[in-house]
């Protein structure tokens, strides 16, 4: 713990992070990108993922402070992870089609770990999710202008709201007819091992291309993880 190399990570988070890289098999020289990487867990994990893969991992966090964090996260990590400090809603345009897999853990009301910062909920009010979706959706919209073809996008949220879920990823792909859901639920259980209880489907439903995680089914915050790809 003293040095880095062990932390105590949710576990949904890690599987967030494991979901993008084992997607499927890494090309050597695949280059990643954690757009909103404050304060470090995921970055740290795919860093990780990155360097037994040969890929290169670049962690972006906008506010120096975390960004600090994210230095420090990685600190333990073999590995020459790039910290930047850009806003991660102009990448698209400073870095077209340039990473091959792009992490969008992006910031949300997070009521999805109420369980662990209980004193959370009186500090939240209905018009967060309302100003949050703005910036979620320039995120969304810059990490796809980011993304190479043929590459994969992950974007998770820790909350359960629709608007910041669902929502987002079904308006991101109709905004953007070259981008595709993958089969989220598919890569989760192969990450899982098994030792994920997803529900099934309800007959018609086309949810397979994100999950929801739930504290009480799963024992992780209330994660949303959706794979898209751009073609």
């Amino acid at each position: 713990m003293a040095e880095g190399r062990v932390r105590v990570q949710d576990e949904g988070s890690q599987l967030a992070a494991l979901a993008l890289s084992r997607a499927r098999p890494v090309r050597p020289g695949e280059r990643w990108l954690d757009l909103c990487a404050g304060p470090g867990g995921k970055a740290a994990l795919l860093a990780a993922e990155a360097g037994r893969a040969g890929a290169l991992l670049t962690a972006n966090e906008l506010v120096p402070a975390r960004a600090g964090l994210v230095r420090d996260a990685l600190r333990a990590v073999p590995g020459d992870t790039e910290v930047w400090e850009l806003d991660g809603t102009t990448v698209g345009e400073s870095h077209p089609g340039a990473f091959d897999r792009i992490l969008l853990d992006a910031p949300c009301s997070g009521l999805g770990a109420l369980r662990r910062r209980p004193e959370a909920r009186w500090r939240k009010s209905p018009r967060d999710v309302a100003g949050l979706g703005v910036l979620q959706t320039a995120l969304v919209d810059a990490a796809i202008g980011a993304l190479a073809p043929g590459g994969i996008l992950a974007y998770v949220t820790c909350s359960p709201h629709l608007a910041e879920t669902r929502a987002v990823v079904q308006a991101a792909l109709q905004r953007h007819p070259d981008v595709s859901a993958l089969d989220t639920r598919a890569v989760l259980a192969e990450v899982a091992d098994g030792d994920l209880e997803l529900p099934p489907l309800e007959e018609g439903a086309d949810r397979a291309s994100s999950v929801q995680l739930w504290p009480h089914r799963h024992g992780t915050d209330a994660m949303f993880i959706a794979l898209l790809t751009r073609r």
